[in-house]
């Protein structure tokens, strides 16, 4: 399967404690900034902002 550049995979870390938890897309050309999205730690066993990491 071809890797499109449009559609970039990213993964999403924890605010409070830094796990890298979940990975998923984003459109490049509609999302220029980073994505964060509300998820469950399960380190922090409570639902937290998880960011785009690099």
């Amino acid at each position: 399967m071809p890797k499109s550049d449009t559609r970039p995979h990213v993964t999403l870390a924890c605010t409070e404690c830094r796990e890298r938890n979940y990975t998923t897309t984003k459109n490049r050309h509609k999302q220029r900034e980073r994505l964060e999205m509300r998820k469950h730690c399960p380190r922090c066993k409570q639902h937290r902002p998880h960011r785009e990491t690099k």
